[in-house]
């Protein structure tokens, strides 16, 4: 089996149409899969460009295996839908602060009974 340099290497590969270019700087390659995540750090990265499509090879560097723990999905609060006109309701007739009202009102989902009963409940 034969060696080259790598400078010979690079000199076969550009008389098959293969550009090769060793990119600087990268600090950190991760890769996912479902159940894993393989980070290297500090890593030589060397991509291969040949008819339109890019090759990247990763060598070396310190390998981390993390696996990866599935958030469970948060459910969308509703918001309880309310006008105006019932905040100003329920303040003229119980004679609550603004506040205290949409406070109720949030509470009874925007049924304007059930926020009057929450209040009354609240100032006895």
């Amino acid at each position: 089996m034969a060696f080259f340099s790598p400078h010979e290497l690079r000199k076969l590969l550009r008389r098959y149409g293969v550009e090769v270019e060793e990119l600087k700087d990268i600090e950190r390659v991760e890769l996912y899969s479902s159940k894993k995540k393989l980070v290297v750090n500090k890593p030589q990265v060397v991509a291969f460009k040949l008819t339109g499509q890019t090759i990247y090879q990763v060598v070396g560097g310190e390998v981390v295996e993390e696996e990866i723990v599935e958030k469970p999905l948060e459910k969308p609060v509703e918001e309880a839908k309310f006008s105006e006109e019932d905040v100003n309701f329920i303040v003229e007739y119980t004679g609550v602060t603004r506040e205290k009202a949409v406070e109720a009102l949030k509470k009874a989902g925007g049924d304007l009974a059930k926020a009057i009963m929450i209040l009354r409940g609240e100032s006895t």
